[in-house]
């Protein structure tokens, strides 16, 4: 069984991200970039599906600039098997991403698919959803926990009132959760291997999709800078402060 794992290149998540001086984006000039953390555990899950025999061969694809094939490379060390990258410098929306998706998909004909439940740098949580649906396949969101056996997935995921497990037949979607395992530590050697694994390089257009952004984004602004606590005497106080100034109540 093939697995296929997307990862995206993003802004490392230690890194203080910084707006741009005319508020059009986020300023990713000279900045480290790196995996999206919950695109590592979902890689990082494939290859130990891998090792438990249960799959075949874990495929990493990655959407994006050509600098995307260092991520890619760092998922062929983590122990993907080949790695597949769609190269545009156009700006990636969740359904453009999606459609991309699901065109390799139709190509490679994977039994699972796995992403990260959300990128880092637009916290979308959706190119797994709309993937599913443009697939017409099962879906996990969320799992903390995967289990395959005989051609179904054994998913528990976590919701708001705690957890629940979902069985679904497979090729499904998966989206993994930041408590579905821990990434392995990368070792040299690996990544020297990595180097002379096959990593393929396809335009969106050879896969016949239209990935124009349908989204325009006006401004992007930093978050207003949080004002010193003062203390209060008593009760009544803190009350009319809430009513009147906070205006929460």
């Amino acid at each position: 069984m093939k697995v296929l794992v997307a990862v995206k290149r993003v802004v490392d998540y230690n890194v203080k991200v910084r707006v741009k001086s005319d508020n059009t984006g986020v300023d990713i000039a000279n900045v480290k970039m790196s995996m999206n953390p919950f695109d590592e555990i979902a890689i990082e899950e494939a290859v130990r599906l891998k090792e438990k025999g249960v799959v075949t061969e874990v495929i990493a694809v990655s959407c994006g600039v050509t600098q995307c094939q260092e991520t890619l490379r760092t998922a062929m060390a983590i122990g993907a098997d080949r790695a597949i990258l769609v190269e545009t410098t156009v700006e990636l929306q969740p359904l453009a991403v999606a459609k991309l998706l699901k065109a390799l998909v139709d190509k490679e004909q994977p039994g699972l698919i796995i992403l990260g439940k959300q990128a880092i740098d637009d916290d979308c949580n959706q190119t797994g959803q709309m993937l599913a649906a443009l697939a017409d396949l099962p879906q996990a969101t969320f799992a903390s926990k995967i289990e395959v056996t005989e051609g179904k997935a054994s998913v528990t995921r976590e919701v708001d009132g705690g957890s629940e497990t979902l069985s679904i037949t497979l090729p499904a979607v998966i989206t993994a959760d930041l408590r579905l395992n821990e990434p392995r530590y990368v070792t040299l050697p690996n990544i020297m291997k990595a180097k002379k694994k096959q990593l393929d390089i396809f335009k969106p257009e050879d896969l016949g999709v239209d990935v124009t952004p349908r989204i325009k984004t006006l401004r992007v602004s930093e978050p207003p800078k949080r004002s010193a606590g003062i203390k209060v005497p008593d009760v009544a106080t803190l009350v009319a402060k809430l009513r009147n100034e906070a205006k929460v109540i």
